[in-house]
């Protein structure tokens, strides 16, 4: 949560096989990584560096994700939620367990087992109250609250069921406050449940009305970008999380680190949803090098914003030969100058297979800052002076909900699996309502181009 910005917001920790993503970790490692940018030592105290002249200077941003207490010592303005506890006690038990504080951290006795109506109607509403209790304690300590940052899986029971029943209460609390979230989307081939199709559809139909700005990823372009750029001949779940921190770390560099041209989440909404349905941006992220191969790569701000293009770069199944920008927003970290920007956007703007709809002639929000990216000692990825995040809203992400549909629809027709639905309180009704809405989004997609 956040004085001048953010609730740094989690909403669900589905632990899945080796090509899931645990959530869970992955807000742990975006925490884990704004502690090193921040220099907060890793101790039981969890203070500020002892540096005078470094507190001033970073104290305000600091606040934006973390709460100071009286000792001095510092812990995220977090929440982290599972409807069972095994996921929630790693965090708990494990090497960080003294950054957060105790009551952020809320698990049931009974999980989701991978039931959107279990999250939604049954299990996920006996917890509400504690959850909604605990985050209303949070808001109240913050001096200019600006907004709601979740991080969730819409494929797990968790994430789809529970955090659209969480949404629709903060909405209701907070009508006004931006709501942006990082969703772990369904993977084209890989899947760690068999009714991942209905939880995610589901999900959608529930949360659209309720959220600004979704950023979309999924595990098999993370697992891939992993095996290909890190050489992690088996990526484990660190090794997807530490990527998918990098690029949300820039996301939210704005707030933590005073720069020239600074980009916050508020000009995210601004630049890049056109229309209130067609939130749903893609990252990509550069450079994305081995620590062994550092010395024998290119890294200037021509070959970075050239890679955020490239699909192999995205984080979510995507390729732009489907599909046309909207919008693009680029944030970039390091040394970098706007000359060099503006040079390397020029030449983007020349290639073929970058297209904008005729519609939206400028295309592009920049924002900088001179703050370098950090990386964990770790991991495979190597440390740079610059960096590049891209997040764009690209009418090829139609592919991606497609395929969801068609996955959903061939389900909905032999009406598989609906019983377990249907014990927790659904009707089928809400089924060809979800299906109608993914439809119609489709549409909307199909209407840009």
């Amino acid at each position: 949560m956040d004085e001048r910005g953010f609730i740094d917001k989690y909403t669900d920790v589905e632990e899945e096989s080796i090509t899931s993503l645990k959530d869970d970790d992955v807000h742990s490692e975006n925490s884990n990584l704004s502690k090193k940018e921040s220099l907060i030592e890793n101790s039981s105290q969890t203070k500020f560096v002892d540096n005078d002249e470094l507190r001033l200077n970073m104290i305000d941003g600091m606040q934006s994700f973390f709460m100071e207490s009286s000792n001095g010592s510092f812990s995220p303005r977090n929440l982290m939620i599972d409807l069972e506890p095994t996921v929630v006690d790693v965090i708990k038990t494990g090497p960080y367990r003294d950054l957060y504080l105790p009551n952020t951290l809320i698990s049931s006795s009974e999980d989701a087992a991978n039931n959107f109506a279990r999250g939604f109607y049954t299990n996920g509403k006996l917890q509400l109250e504690e959850v909604l209790e605990t985050l209303m304690n949070i808001t109240e300590n913050c001096e200019r609250l600006q907004g709601f940052l979740f991080f969730h899986s819409i494929g797990g029971g968790t994430g789809s069921g529970f955090h659209s029943a969480l949404l629709e209460e903060i909405h209701d609390e907070f009508p006004k406050i931006s709501k942006l979230e990082i969703a772990i989307f369904p993977s084209p081939t890989l899947s760690t449940a068999v009714v991942e199709p209905y939880n995610a559809v589901l999900a959608v139909h529930h949360s659209i009305d309720y959220t600004n700005c979704t950023f979309l990823a999924d595990n098999e372009a993370m697992y891939d970008i992993c095996q290909r750029m890190l050489r992690a001949d088996r990526p484990t779940y660190s090794t997807l999380n530490r990527l998918l921190a990098q690029a949300v770390s820039s996301i939210t560099a704005s707030l933590r680190f005073k720069g020239s041209l600074n980009a916050d989440f508020v000009d995210f909404q601004t630049n890049l949803v056109p229309y209130p349905r067609i939130h749903f941006p893609v990252m990509s992220y550069a450079p994305i090098i081995n620590s062994d191969m550092i010395t024998h790569e290119c890294l200037s701000v021509q070959t970075i914003t050239s890679n955020c293009f490239d699909y192999s770069h995205r984080l979510v199944r995507c390729e732009s030969e489907y599909g046309r920008y909207i919008s693009c927003c680029l944030l970039y970290r390091g040394d970098v100058t706007p000359k060099d920007i503006n040079g390397a956007i020029a030449l983007i703007k020349q290639k073929k297979n970058v297209q904008f709809v005729q519609w939206s002639p400028t295309g592009f929000k920049i924002g900088m800052n001179e703050q370098p990216p950090a990386v964990d000692p770790k991991g495979k990825m190597a440390s740079t002076t610059r960096a590049c995040c891209m997040l764009c809203n690209t009418t090829a992400i139609k592919e991606a909900w497609s395929n969801l549909n068609v996955k959903y629809h061939g389900m909905l027709k032999k009406r598989a699996f609906i019983h377990w639905y249907l014990k927790e309180g659904m009707d089928m009704e809400e089924f060809y309502s979800a299906q109608d809405d993914l439809l119609l989004l489709e549409q909307d997609y199909n209407c840009l181009d």
